[in-house]
């Protein structure tokens, strides 16, 4: 007996398989390297292909349980190959050709090409233009003209949806309905959202909503505020004018009662002219009744600078309580003037005319509800994000905004 059979490993039973489907079984001792049971697989799939001596190096067998890759110098044993185990016979993928250096000089050039210039590029082709300096004034006045205007668009179409509702036949009810919703308690309008944040960081309730109305709604000037009187005897008290809400609230509804006594009566024109010019007299009492709030911190500090009050209030009114825009109007040529605020946008201008085509915005106009976005918006410009969230008036909104802007940019 042969000394190399007497001391020779454990012969262990492997299934492979190919991924072309071929399948056999191969008898190796347990100190084969798995190189030389990756040329005895290949003898066997790929007969007289070994010539080729990278047709080995090429290929490389896989443990299927564990698919773990074999190593070509170690043995079956130091593998941890078990009598009966699957191995997996793969080609190896082609490894990524490195780029031409002609190819890659080419790539950089590119870029170099798509680069943005720099500063000193810049200043090179614009030498021979004419200089220009932008007049921040100028800017900031166009940006004034641009808020004026939608002021104007929002005047106009305000009187528009009033004409509308004294048409419909049912103007009574309607006025009744936005009459409803202009007379909703101030205390009940506060953002949910707002308040949520503001009581769960630990602040009282009453006094959250309270720094709420007084700071727009904000939720950062309204913590500061919180802050800032925290230990001021007088934080829980009620605004001024908050208690005797219902008191004007009972003058449109006798308005609103007198007018359905017109509706009701005489079907001549000249009764309904009168109906429809009582109507549009309740609704300017309910424009009335929207007065505009001033920033009382603002109103302080433009005050302590030495401006009259009714100044103060005026120059909030007109850059809608932004403090620093309110104070540059002060020390400028104060336009747009107050008054200027209450004037409606040319009725034939193409911009009015384009808005009024719009199917939504014509059928916005006829609800009520529109009519209450829009008295808000004009006195209270900060609340326009909550008439832009509403499913109502939300879309009559992006119309007016989209037609604005469109028409501007031609």
């Amino acid at each position: 007996v042969q000394e190399e059979k007497i001391f020779a490993g454990k012969v262990l039973r492997l299934h492979v398989c190919t991924m072309e489907g071929a399948e056999w079984l191969e008898e190796v001792p347990e100190d084969t390297t798995v190189e030389k049971l990756k040329e005895r697989c290949l003898k066997h799939c790929l007969p007289g292909s070994l010539e080729d001596p990278k047709t080995v190096t090429h290929h490389k067998l896989i443990h299927a349980t564990s698919e773990k890759v074999l190593t070509d110098t170690k043995t079956v044993l130091e593998e941890n190959i078990q009598d009966r185990d699957v191995l997996l016979l793969v080609k190896k993928r082609a490894p990524t050709l490195l780029p031409k250096m002609s190819d890659v000089v080419a790539e950089e050039k590119r870029k170099q090409e798509q680069k943005a210039p720099d500063k000193d590029a810049i200043l090179k082709a614009t030498a021979n233009l004419p200089a220009r300096s932008a007049d921040r004034s100028v800017t900031h006045h166009n940006m004034r003209d641009f808020q004026t205007e939608l002021r104007k668009i929002l005047v106009s179409l305000i009187e528009v949806a009033q004409k509308l509702l004294a048409l419909n036949p049912d103007a009574v009810e309607l006025f009744k309905k936005a009459n409803a919703m202009l007379d909703e308690d101030e205390e009940d309008r506060v953002d949910e959202i707002a308040l949520r944040q503001l009581t769960e960081m630990g602040f009282p309730e009453s006094r959250a909503v309270k720094a709420l109305r007084l700071n727009h709604m904000s939720v950062t000037q309204a913590m500061e505020w919180l802050i800032e009187h925290a230990d001021d005897p007088s934080v829980d008290a009620p605004l001024p004018g908050a208690a005797p809400a219902e008191a004007p609230a009972e003058a449109p509804a006798e308005g609103a009662a007198s007018s359905a006594e017109a509706a009701a009566g005489p079907s001549s024109e000249e009764g309904g002219e009168e109906a429809k010019d009582e109507l549009t007299e309740i609704f300017k009492k309910i424009r009335r009744k929207r007065e505009f709030r001033p920033d009382p911190r603002a109103v302080i500090a433009l005050m302590e600078m030495g401006f009259d009050e009714k100044e103060v209030v005026d120059a909030l009114r007109v850059n809608n309580n932004q403090q620093n825009a309110a104070c540059e109007w002060l020390l400028g040529d104060r336009k747009p003037s107050p008054e200027d605020l209450d004037k409606g946008i040319d009725t034939n201008s193409p911009l009015f005319q384009a808005i009024l085509e719009n199917p939504v915005v014509q059928l916005g106009l006829t609800n009520p509800k529109t009519l209450l976005a829009f008295e808000d918006m004009l006195e209270n410009p900060l609340n326009s994000t909550q008439w832009m969230n509403d499913p109502e008036t939300g879309p009559v909104m992006l119309q007016i905004s989209r037609i604005f802007q469109t028409l501007n940019r031609t």
